[in-house]
């Protein structure tokens, strides 16, 4: 019934952008520099375009980088697939090594994309690899399940793949599966095991300055988010019948938690648009924004089975917090890390993951001398501007490229 309540908004909003490219078309020729009749229509217009939300993935859009004094060429190469993941490789026309980087992308919502500056800034000094995660409703049943002991499996599989002295940067939620992997191929002396691991922003202890997302997980007992929160796949898709964690539940809840900012956000893009297109300035503010939410708007479901036991094990239970986490039904101690250099990142407004819930990694990983543990606290920043933005790329970049190329 949930499932099919939105795919009937669905096509209501598909219907909603034929009439908007219908109107924008109509009123463009009229448009002119300043304000007027038809450039308010053709804002109007363009904003019924933009109504709804997509399944599909978003362009990286990572085509060349700037090395030097050069234009880099850069490909996109699938290294290895699973039915519920890609291991994906941004290759650089280059003949000099690189640290091998793998950037462990969130499954809560949206695609691995929404991490593309974060792996535009790493691809200058690094060979980056990505866990390009599939949507799930695109998952045939017959693919079976997906729950948290299978992302730590698809990590360990994912290292493995790109092999000995690689290093992990885990970005918010998958924070947590990184130290298990991390942990369980410590204890099985796998030669692939990372050199080092930076984890960014993620809930390793949840029980610290709690923020209201893990209030939320803690107020109701596991089968209220099973009767509430989980839904089936319609017919028309791929994975018809398998039980998802909507990706247009997960982004209405984080909408939720900022309305005001979002609402405002698009009326700056409605009066941007309104100025026209003789206004450069209005023109790049409007595009900076429609970027921002074409991505936001691109979401992902998750099987339902991964999303229950996340919030259960992480937020509900605390387990990694108390170095209680099991691996296929076997206890992993967080102690047996001692060849993988740890390093942690916080922003000092975050939201979603507070301060302090990421360095709780340091009391749990006892295995490593202190030389190779290190925190940094960013300041002024909330949660994206942990892994992205200006002060990602001039203040916490550097730190984190020189932690890694220390360990290398």
């Amino acid at each position: 019934m949930l499932y099919d309540a939105f795919e009937v908004q669905s096509d209501i909003a598909t219907a909603t952008r034929a009439w908007g490219r219908m109107l924008h078309q109509g009123a463009a020729p009229w448009t002119t520099g300043g304000y007027g009749a038809a450039t308010w229509i053709a804002a109007a217009a363009r904003m019924m375009m933009r109504a709804g939300l997509t399944h599909a993935r978003p362009s990286y859009g990572i085509e060349t980088l700037r090395i030097g004094n050069r234009e880099v060429p850069v490909t996109e190469e699938p290294v290895l697939s699973t039915p519920f993941g890609t291991l994906l490789r941004f290759r650089k026309d280059m003949v000099s090594e690189q640290p091998r980087v793998l950037v462990v992308a969130p499954l809560s919502g949206h695609f691995g994309t929404l991490l593309r500056g974060t792996v535009r800034t790493l691809l200058a000094d690094h060979d980056v690899y990505i866990t390009d995660w599939h949507n799930a409703r695109d998952v045939p049943l017959s693919a079976g399940r997906f729950g948290f002991d299978d992302y730590v499996a698809h990590l360990v599989q994912f290292l493995e793949a790109i092999g000995e002295g690689a290093h992990l940067v885990a970005v918010c939620q998958p924070c947590v599966q990184a130290l298990a992997a991390a942990a369980v191929m410590a204890e099985s002396r796998n030669a692939a095991q990372p050199a080092s691991m930076t984890l960014m922003a993620g809930p390793v202890d949840t029980r610290i300055n709690p923020t209201k997302v893990n209030e939320l997980a803690t107020s109701k007992p596991i089968e209220w988010f099973e009767r509430n929160l989980i839904a089936t796949v319609p017919r028309r898709h791929a994975g018809a019948g398998r039980r998802v964690y909507p990706g247009f539940m997960q982004v209405g809840a984080f909408m939720s938690m900022n309305a005001a900012r979002h609402m405002h956000g698009h009326l700056d893009l409605f009066w941007h648009l309104a100025e026209g297109e003789g206004v450069p300035e209005a023109r790049a503010k409007a595009a900076q924004i429609e970027s921002f939410y074409d991505e936001y708007f691109a979401v992902l479901d998750l099987a339902a089975e991964f999303y229950l036991e996340t919030v259960k094990t992480v937020f509900q239970d605390a387990t990694l917090a108390q170095n209680k986490l099991t691996f296929r039904g076997a206890p992993i101690d967080m102690r047996a890390i001692r060849k993988t250099a740890l390093m942690t990142v916080e922003g000092e407004r975050d939201d979603i993951c507070a301060v302090g819930q990421t360095v709780a990694a340091h009391d749990l990983c006892t295995g490593l001398k202190p030389f190779r543990k290190s925190h940094h606290l960013q300041a002024g920043v909330g949660h994206y501007g942990v892994f992205s933005g200006r002060k990602w790329e001039s203040q916490t970049y550097p730190l984190v490229r020189n932690f890694i190329q220390a360990n290398a």
